[in-house]
């Protein structure tokens, strides 16, 4: 019984030792952990505009607004709508409903950088002992070796019985094993396992970033919409005027030409009216809104940028997905080469335990511990070892070069997307400063006068083609920098 109790404390030293000795492995690694990816959007906060305009418009109706002060609206992922049943709607709110009506997007990538880091959790705890546990339990139907055949000293066959091996057989193994050279090659997975998870973090904003841009488009899609149908409504009434001649008996006089003019106005109604009504179910179904849910649009603030060239080719370097992903399928591709040299190196671990068993008696007592080493090699395998090492070392300059064929695609793409960033913001200044003109031109025409309702809804609807050009330039520019 002492003998039993001295063997289990030994094997009870053995196993916290190797427990307590894989920890520095483990420590190892946490400390050579690369920063996890992170894509700061830059913030830059617009000025208060030298003027402020309210172009908003109701669609079911054809007139502008006057141009009161709009005050500021607190963007909220909750719409309400007004006293009379229409939402007054601001871009950011809009984005923010249109992000919360497509949470399954969000909810993807969320679910894909979980993956990948319950991936790399799972492939870090292999630098642990492996401990396990096996029960065996046998039953002969004979004796085995029950009998002992001996040649007595008359010559005769002496039988004596010898009782090693029972009939009834039970086992309890209780091992644990602790890889040594191994954990080289699992500090590679680990590189690997990470270099996904980066991967994934660098894409897990990229559906939010979808949806506001096609937000955005259709919002002010629909702002140009309405103006161009305010244009044609007036201009179809200023049609309608110059034909209407009173006779003495105050019938009006129809021609084949007037027919024509007004057929001719009242096509050109039509389409806008169309157009309208297609932007305002795809915006509501953006939204989450019912279907037949009125909308106004409130026209957004000035966009204000400042950001330098090289401060936008800077940050796409650190922060593009493109870039990321490149650079950490690079370091994959050297962690992959380093795990095929391994194959050189002979596996070796490190094992102990405690049995417990029935089935020998006089040759193994019940309970014991036991340690050992477990070593295995490949000598020869016809030169499979040395063209995996080429191979891994070949993909791995090829990652190398991706990295390289990258970064200059990315440097291409920041300059070429930088100049449309410049153009599109002078076009759309010129555009906001016509518009702005006009308020002081209105004060010498009537304001009921169609031809200038029709020429200021024309500005307006240039305007906002020119500010939805100048978001959707800055936005890409955005991308290319990391910033979702």
């Amino acid at each position: 019984m002492i003998h039993n109790n001295c063997a289990w404390c030994r094997s009870t030293a053995l196993l916290m030792g190797l427990f307590f000795a894989c920890l520095g492995a483990s420590a190892q690694d946490a400390a050579d952990k690369t920063p996890q990816i992170q894509t700061p959007l830059p913030v830059a906060a617009p000025p208060s505009a030298p003027y402020k305009l309210d172009l908003s418009f109701k669609t079911n109706s054809i007139k502008t607004v006057n141009f009161p002060d709009r005050g500021i609206v607190l963007a909220t992922t909750v719409l309400i709508p007004g006293p009379d049943g229409v939402y007054r709607l601001t871009l950011e709110e809009a984005q923010q409903a249109a992000a919360a009506a497509n949470n399954p997007l969000v909810r993807l990538g969320e679910l894909q950088v979980e993956a990948a880091k319950q991936h790399r959790l799972g492939v870090q705890a292999q630098y642990f002992p492996n401990l396990s546990t096996s029960f065996v339990d046998l039953h002969f139907n004979k004796h085995p070796g029950d009998v002992l055949t001996q040649q007595g000293p008359l010559g005769n066959t002496v039988q004596v019985p010898v009782n090693i091996v029972n009939k009834d057989q039970n086992s309890l193994n209780l091992l644990g094993v602790q890889p040594i050279t191994p954990l080289i090659t699992i500090h590679q997975v680990v590189k690997i396992a990470r270099a996904d998870e980066n991967i994934a973090r660098a894409k897990a904003g990229m559906p939010v970033a979808e949806v506001a841009n096609r937000v955005e488009k259709n919002y002010f899609d629909l702002l140009v919409a309405e103006r161009e149908l305010i244009s044609a409504k007036a201009d179809a009434r200023k049609i309608q005027a110059k034909w209407l001649t009173a006779s003495n008996s105050g019938t009006p006089i129809v021609s084949t030409e007037q027919e024509t003019d007004m057929i001719s106005a009242e096509k050109a109604v039509i389409g806008p009216t169309s157009r309208v009504q297609e932007l305002t179910a795809s915006l509501i179904e953006m939204l989450g809104l019912p279907e037949g849910t009125r909308l106004e649009l409130v026209p957004p603030d000035p966009l204000v940028e400042h950001i330098s060239l090289t401060e936008v080719a800077d940050k796409a370097m650190a922060a593009n997905a493109e870039v990321i992903e490149a650079e950490q399928t690079a370091i994959k591709a050297h962690a992959a080469a380093n795990i095929s040299k391994m194959d050189y190196v002979p596996t070796v671990a490190i094992l102990g335990g405690y049995a417990f068993q029935k089935s020998l008696n006089l040759v193994l007592p019940r309970s014991f511990g036991y340690i050992g080493a477990s070593v295995s090699w490949t000598i020869f395998d016809f030169g499979k070892r040395e063209h995996g090492v080429k191979e891994s070392n070949a993909n791995a300059e090829a990652a190398d070069l991706g990295v390289q064929l990258v970064k200059a695609k990315v440097a291409g793409a920041v300059k070429s997307s930088y100049l449309e960033l410049e153009r599109s913001r002078q076009v759309y200044q010129l555009a906001r400063r016509m518009v702005s003109a006009t308020q002081v031109v209105e004060a010498s025409y009537k304001l009921d006068d169609g031809e200038v309702e029709s020429a200021r809804a024309k500005m307006e609807a240039d305007m906002f083609r020119a500010e939805l050009e100048y978001r959707q330039s800055y936005a890409k520019l955005k991308a290319l920098m990391g910033a979702h």
